[in-house]
């Protein structure tokens, strides 16, 4: 497969609503770095809520700001292989040119602290592709897998929009490992978007007594079903934690996992979950959530357990996906050129009409 031309398409953010498409240089590659031509890039809700201007992403008066414009966005990606690096086919098992592979959304160091122990999802560096300069995203007809990336082959039997789901998945993976289900466990999972579908269906493989999922709209409810929801109940029309502690003996569910980023989900999850529970947080907020934190601690002596990325997870990730363990083309409801990345930034942002929103450059 020959090198691609000098130059090529690719959405270049400057700033919150300011994302160009332009013509820019293909990457270079040097030793041990991998150059990929990108099948597909699925928008995350963080893309959207960086576009949107979100704090997290941009700072305010007690946080800098993370995102290093211009920068190419996209963290949701798979590539096909197109030219390597010396040593690179060797360093990544074998990887070949025409493999489809993907990379971590992180590139750690190697070095830090959080690396050396193991950690490294959480490295100080913090390189996640299409957010620093040092690791350009996906949006663009190639990109680049550096030196200290984490790649896996994908199989070419996977379709190519169903692989950019492989790392939202691998997200979903790790809340429900931070979660330690048991088969015993009541598991409530709230926010039905990407995340919470993908937790529904790793909560399926822990076999829990009961599996809830909550959401605002009645049609992903039913795509959470395929994915392995016993029950699914909707905030909006009834008192979802009064119907919990029904189906519990008024106890309460012993894990509840936040997925939707809204503060009260938040709330209603503290007064849901049981004594002596576990309550993982994976979302990204669009302003400060308060709680009462008494219900943490004197009332309940609840495990509060934050997620950030995937350490280790994309193997099983690609595993589920292979094995159909999802109803991939209900949970993929928008595939658009790279050309729509707007229309597609506005859909994730609003949520109502899409789950998984698919560039296909």
């Amino acid at each position: 497969m020959a090198r691609p031309a000098e130059t090529m398409k690719s959405v270049v953010c400057y700033g919150p609503g300011d994302y160009r498409m332009e013509e820019i240089a293909v990457p270079h590659v040097e030793a041990n770095e991998v150059l990929v031509k990108v099948l597909a890039v699925g928008i995350c809700a963080g893309d959207a809520k960086c576009f949107a201007g979100a704090p997290h992403f941009w700072g305010d008066a007690d946080r800098p700001a993370y995102v290093q414009p211009p920068i190419t966005p996209g963290h949701e990606f798979v590539g096909q292989v197109v030219q390597l690096g010396d040593g690179a086919s060797e360093k990544y098992g074998g990887l070949q040119i025409g493999d489809h592979v993907i990379s971590e959304q992180i590139v750690p160091c190697r070095a830090c602290r959080f690396c050396l122990r193991g950690g490294y999802h959480m490295c100080v560096p913090h390189d996640i592709y299409g957010y620093h300069q040092k690791t350009p995203g996906a949006m663009a007809t190639y990109m680049k897998y550096p030196a200290n990336s984490i790649n896996h082959k994908v199989p070419k039997e996977i379709p190519t929009w169903h692989a950019a789901f492989i790392e939202p998945l691998s997200c979903s993976i790790h809340a429900v490992e931070l979660a330690n289900i048991q088969f015993k466990d009541v598991v409530v999972v709230a926010g039905c978007g990407p995340l919470g579908l993908g937790m529904v269906a790793a909560a399926r493989e822990k076999s829990p007594a009961k599996l809830i999922a909550l959401d605002m709209f009645d049609w992903k409810l039913d795509i959470a079903k395929m994915c392995g929801a016993d029950i699914v109940m909707n905030p909006s029309k009834c008192d979802v934690v009064s119907e919990i502690r029904k189906l519990t003996d008024n106890y309460g569910c012993d894990v509840y996992i936040e997925a939707s980023g809204h503060p009260s989900a938040v709330v209603q999850g503290l007064h849901m979950i049981a004594k002596l529970g576990t309550f993982v947080e994976y979302s990204l907020f669009g302003k400060e959530t308060t709680a009462d934190w008494t219900i943490i601690s004197d009332m309940k002596e609840l495990t509060i357990r934050g997620g950030h990325l995937s350490p280790n997870c994309y193997p099983k990730a690609i595993s589920m996906i292979a094995n159909n363990k999802l109803p991939m083309e209900k949970i993929i409801t928008h595939k658009l050129s790279l050309d729509d990345v707007h229309k597609g930034l506005e859909l994730v942002n609003k949520s109502s009409e899409s789950i998984k929103v698919v560039l296909l450059p």
